[in-house]
């Protein structure tokens, strides 16, 4: 995969001088090996004539760890008695530039995106993206549910947004239901991993407390420390003074550079 960096922050009292990495999209072909790195895409900038990934905290499901857990059973104990309906759909079998379908999609992310970030425009570029392979459609009792985009290959899934039915079934835990059931499926196929997106501040803490299986990247590697992981969420909106490796005590310094030495 293809790397490149762009010059962000400076301090020169800790000699920190942070530079953000980027991967340039080639293909479909290199997928797993871009999301195992700790890449997501990007489409922050519609303009561009490339298609990108970001570096972030994400976030994954090791899918030959995952089982349900008790929170798991409380959400199906609430969607066993209707009739449910899920459907992937591959992107170039669904009709992307339906009105109604992008209504669904706008009417929720004005209401449920921050600031309101999916306008009609971004809508549409992430539908072309080459990132995009699939739409899953979810009906309950006939009815329309939601609809959730995903990336996927034989090895991987990655959850990326999710639209769904604000009024009508406003009772029920919908979201959380659409998440868990993809994480489920993905199981189901064999697949290795479920990706679940960014995990920052403490409102990402329910993708940490509803699943078991939880990796997170930390920049050099995926660890399975969920303590640490909530801790850092709930910490994520105060400023650091300085990168988490320079804040290490040198023996915990010295194991994190032979660890990667022996990787």
């Amino acid at each position: 995969m293809k790397i490149f960096y762009a010059e962000y922050m400076k301090d020169y009292s800790t000699y920190t001088f942070s530079y953000v990495p980027y991967v340039v999209f080639r293909s479909t072909g290199e997928m797993t090996e871009i999301y195992d790195g700790g890449f997501l895409p990007y489409t922050g900038n519609i303009h561009l004539d490339h298609h990108i990934y970001y570096k972030s905290r994400s976030l994954r499901i090791n899918l030959n760890s995952f089982e349900p857990g008790s929170e798991n059973r409380r959400v199906d104990r609430k969607f066993e008695n209707l009739e449910i309906s899920v459907k992937w759909i591959p992107i170039h079998e669904f009709p992307i530039s339906d009105t109604d379908f992008l209504g669904f999609c706008n009417e929720y992310s004005n209401q449920r995106f921050k600031g309101g970030e999916m306008g009609l425009d971004r809508l549409q570029f992430i539908l072309k993206s080459p990132f995009l392979t699939d739409i899953i459609e979810f009906q309950l009792g006939g009815k329309l549910a939601g609809y959730v985009f995903v990336g996927q290959n034989n090895e991987m899934v990655h959850y990326w947004y999710s639209f769904y039915e604000l009024e009508a079934f406003q009772e029920l835990p919908l979201g959380k239901f659409m998440m868990l059931e993809i994480i489920r499926q993905s199981q189901q196929t064999d697949r290795k991993y479920c990706y679940l997106g960014t995990c920052y501040g403490a409102h990402s803490l329910y993708k940490v407390r509803d699943f078991k299986g939880v990796e997170f990247n930390d920049g050099t590697r995926w660890s399975t420390d969920v303590k640490l992981l909530k801790e850092w969420c709930k910490t994520d909106d105060s400023p650091l003074e300085m990168d988490r490796f320079k804040q290490l005590a040198p023996e915990e310094a010295n194991r994190v550079i032979q660890h990667i030495l022996n990787s």
